[in-house]
């Protein structure tokens, strides 16, 4: 549920972009963030996670074309992204974008699993991103996709300061689809289509509110801790 709360952070984080994703980071910059990475600075590791998410989106669209699944599968493909980036070791050999479609990959599969689904067209063999590298071919077996640790300390107080925002500028309405599809207070997060028929309304119209909610969360939480 934590891994759920973090992807919220990222999907704010990119709203203010008119919902696009920022741009992969050159070799060297992305060197200098693993660097800092290793030395315990937990804002390198979020720009990681954050110019990567185009990956996710990659990868969604690739090879689980259904448009009505792509909103649920970003956010729990950004969760294989986070895990990627905080278990991911340089010296392994292997490309981080490389390590992180796996982990992506492996976490979108489990969804459907657990949901009794099947892709058939989804092929583990080959990465969207794969340079060749056989080291590559045995990721699967060795992925950490249970590993949690992640520095969520030091976001105790950007959840307190989310709730505040959620309480003072969203609708109930909004609040209520953020709490159900994030896994806000307790709550197991939910996708869209369960989300939308507890509430008897379209999937669509609970895209639309989502987005809605995203944005304005993220411009109030702007204006009460500066910008992300």
């Amino acid at each position: 549920m934590l891994f759920w709360m973090h992807a919220l952070f990222f999907m704010l984080r990119v709203q203010g972009a008119g919902g696009s994703f920022p741009p992969p980071l050159r070799t060297n910059e992305e060197q200098d963030c693993l660097t800092r990475m290793a030395q315990g600075d937990t804002a390198a590791r979020d720009q990681l996670i954050e110019h990567n998410l185009r990956l996710v989106a990659h990868i969604v669209k690739k090879y689980y074309a259904d448009p009505s699944e792509q909103d649920d599968l970003i956010s729990i493909g950004t969760i294989g992204l986070i895990k990627a980036v905080s278990t991911y070791q340089p010296d392994k050999g292997v490309r981080l974008a490389t390590y992180a479609a796996r982990c992506i990959e492996n976490e979108i599969l489990m969804h459907f699993r657990a949901g009794r689904k099947s892709q058939n067209d989804v092929s583990l063999d080959e990465s969207p991103d794969s340079d060749g590298d056989s080291n590559s071919l045995a990721l699967l077996g060795t992925i950490s996709v249970e590993d949690e640790r992640l520095h969520l300390v030091e976001m105790s107080d950007r959840y307190q300061t989310m709730y505040d925002c959620l309480s003072r500028n969203l609708s109930p309405r909004e609040k209520h689809i953020l709490t159900l599809r994030y896994g806000l207070n307790g709550h197991d997060p939910l996708p869209q289509r369960e989300v939308a028929a507890a509430l008897g309304i379209s999937r669509s119209y609970v895209s639309r509110i989502e987005k809605k909610a995203l944005q304005k969360l993220r411009t109030a939480m702007e204006a009460q801790e500066g910008p992300a």
